[in-house]
């Protein structure tokens, strides 16, 4: 090797937060890791997701616009590589089209490694001679596997492997396919931080119901059993949202479905069950709503005094006797 590039290298991975740069250009994150992008031919979404050892990597790594594509830039990360392709994709370039223009453009390519697909479901990517081994990419249908300073050069396999016979919406396949990377031994460092992107197919006129999910774990001892459980959350969340929705259009028995499902994702969660029950309560089902009522403020008292504070405001019938018949449900002698 060279002994000014030999310099060179050991003083950025000396200052890990920090990564090479063409001349002129100001330092950019070191975000070694392995990625998955992806378009589901079913639905149209398209997706990220990353697991690093580096903080905070979902800024960095994942970018993915509704209707146009998704891109991971990582290793030696170039930022660029994100917002331009997806500006590059928008535009009408294929991925492949996009990432060769930017590559031809980056004078220090041969440290990064990149992964585009667009809205029809073209697949690119890059991994340069500079990458640290183990790294690699591989590709399938509508979809890449890229990873770089790796433990084992069968993890980005593996991650292939996994997403093809994995089962579910897209967001569950990227995230299986994360989990095998990690258990066929994952970045040679450990572990840190991960993150998950996924959008739909077509832009939609509002450009916040676009996102279907946006998870990050910044720093975590095991950050892909974390995003795990706020995909988890995720869900429940959504299925709460569609249950206020079905009782509104006074659809009773759609909404007890959402509501129960809900329920049995998060069952620790106090605050869904407590919304499904003012919900329910105003929406006719008052002995379904006064039970879940119950359960709540045996969990957790604090809960009680917010009905009053609802009905100040509209949230809930503002009708003392409505209100001392919740509050009712409480446990008596109960702090609150």
């Amino acid at each position: 090797m060279n002994l000014d590039l030999f310099a060179s290298l050991f003083a950025t991975l000396a200052s890990p937060a920090l990564a090479l740069v063409g001349p002129g250009r100001a330092p950019a994150p070191l975000a070694h890791t392995y990625s998955i992008v992806a378009r589901d031919p079913k639905t149209g979404e398209m997706g990220v997701a990353v697991q690093s050892h580096y903080f905070s990597v979902g800024p960095i790594v994942p970018w993915a616009e509704a209707g146009v594509g998704a891109v991971a830039t990582q290793s030696l990360v170039l930022v660029d590589y994100g917002p331009k392709g997806l500006a590059l994709m928008k535009k009408g370039f294929t991925a492949k089209q996009a990432l060769d223009q930017l590559l031809k453009a980056d004078s220090t390519h041969d440290g990064r490694q990149v992964a585009m697909v667009d809205a029809k479901g073209n697949v690119a990517a890059y991994t340069g001679p500079s990458c640290i081994p183990d790294a690699g990419d591989v590709q399938g249908d509508q979809f890449s596997c890229q990873a770089n300073l790796m433990s084992h050069p069968t993890i980005w396999p593996a991650m292939k492997a996994a997403y093809e016979k994995a089962q579910g919406d897209l967001a569950e396949r990227l995230m299986q396919a994360l989990e095998a990377a990690e258990k066929a031994g994952g970045d040679i460092r450990g572990r840190q931080s991960a993150a998950i992107v996924v959008v739909k197919g077509e832009k939609g006129a509002n450009p916040w119901d676009n996102v279907v999910v946006n998870l990050r774990v910044e720093d975590h001892d095991h950050p892909l059993v974390e995003l795990r459980r706020l995909l988890r959350l995720r869900r429940a969340y959504n299925l709460e949202d569609q249950g206020d929705a079905f009782t509104t259009a006074k659809k009773s028995a759609e909404a007890a479905q959402a509501y129960a499902e809900a329920m049995k994702l998060a069952p620790d969660v106090v605050e869904l069950q407590f919304w499904a029950a003012s919900t329910m309560y105003q929406n006719g089902k008052k002995p379904e709503a006064l039970a879940l009522f119950k359960q709540v403020f045996a969990r957790e008292a604090r809960w009680v005094p917010l009905i009053e504070r609802l009905a100040k405001v509209g949230l809930f019938p503002n009708d003392p006797k409505a209100i001392a018949e919740v509050q009712a449900q409480a446990t008596k002698g109960a702090p609150w």
